[in-house]
């Protein structure tokens, strides 16, 4: 992999993963932009103790755009976009309307490929074994930044989960504290630990997902996917390596080199979830399958507060779900889940993971 730094005309950083060490990114940003200004702040909520980020300038982002003029596609003659070079394999860049900068952290826009009519499932292993390494460059790089306690790599996928941009791209965000989801996770980690002397919580999921195997969705040497046992969402799989490690800089070679074929495998099995019999698509019309993919790893910032607790505790694990429950239909945060956060699931997680093993490729 060749990495290569450069700067956007309004000052933001971009950054070229090449697969060849010899490619030469020498291409300047040629629009007259203004530097960025962003009014992004953090507020505390005093009632339940989590955080909010307040990003007023977002409201006049992009929102989705004519293919032709596509801010994540190469620049070709005099149709400029993000992307200074007339070609790429992965860029990543700071994003032009952050939800979190400064102090507050920071956002990076990652795109997976230059090809606008692709998706991360029709990557190449080759491919997306180089997203796996801009994501983990990018974690290592921003977890040295003093205002970074926790580094988030994600994809949304479908205008169903609000994306405005179609061009097959992800996100990494910086977080300036722990985020409440993964400080619940770590308040459950230091209990179990102290119930079972040293227990680790992690390791015991995946044990009894193993052991009971309804919920296994694939197993590979270095991998093991399942539906959790209490799944969230219609269709939810959570991918661990077989080795506990607290973020994606502790994977080994053997897991990164199984990893593109284990997760290129489960994105085409969402994509297949909802294919009738003969695979037919079971609504006419019906774009693929919408989905979020949420790398966890553990925060760099002090964890004294979950008392016992280190940061090799934590398992780095990638979440993937959609909200389409079945053709045609979504699952809609309401009142339970968006009012208490008690989630109610239609579909049962064993069902779910039948379901995933009868899309495998075959």
């Amino acid at each position: 992999m060749k990495k290569t730094s450069t700067r956007l005309a309004d000052g933001r950083e971009l950054i070229y993963y090449d697969s060849r060490d010899d490619t030469v990114r020498d291409a300047v940003d040629r629009r007259p932009l203004e530097p960025t200004v962003t009014s992004s702040q953090v507020r505390r909520d005093p009632l339940l103790g989590d955080a909010v980020a307040i990003a007023s300038h977002r409201q006049g982002r992009t929102y989705h755009p004519p293919a032709d003029e596509c801010p994540l596609c190469p620049s070709q003659g005099d149709r400029l976009s993000e992307i200074p070079d007339s070609s790429y394999d992965v860029v990543v860049f700071e994003n032009r309307f952050p939800s979190l900068a400064g102090d507050s952290g920071r956002c990076e826009v990652v795109c997976f490929t230059s090809d606008h009519d692709s998706s991360f499932a029709d990557l190449t292993e080759e491919q997306a074994g180089l997203v796996l390494e801009a994501w983990t460059d990018r974690t290592a790089e921003l977890s040295h930044l003093p205002s970074v306690e926790q580094v988030f790599c994600f994809e949304n996928r479908g205008a169903e989960i609000g994306v405005t941009l179609g061009h097959p791209h992800g996100q990494i965000y910086a977080y300036p504290f722990t985020t409440p989801r993964t400080a619940l996770m770590l308040r459950s980690v230091a209990a179990h630990k102290e119930a079972t002397d040293g227990g680790n919580l992690f390791d015991d999921v995946v044990a009894r997902e193993l052991a009971e195997g309804e919920r296994i969705v694939l197993e590979t040497e270095h991998w093991v996917a399942f539906v959790p046992y209490a799944a969230h969402w219609p269709y939810e799989v959570h991918l661990y390596p077989r080795h506990r490690v607290p973020d994606l800089l502790g994977l080994d070679e053997g897991a990164r080199r199984e990893f593109p074929q284990v997760y290129l495998e489960l994105l085409k099995r969402f994509d297949r979830i909802f294919d009738g019999p003969g695979g037919e698509k079971e609504g006419a019309g019906e774009p693929p399958t919408p989905y979020i993919a949420a790398w966890h790893q553990a925060p760099f910032g002090p964890l004294e507060e979950f008392e016992g607790v280190n940061r090799d505790d934590f398992a780095l694990h990638l979440e993937l779900f959609t909200i389409r429950r079945t053709s045609g239909k979504l699952k809609f945060l309401a009142g339970s889940e968006s009012g208490m956060s008690v989630f109610i699931n239609d579909v049962p997680p064993e069902a779910a993971a039948q379901r995933l093993r009868e899309v495998a490729s075959t």
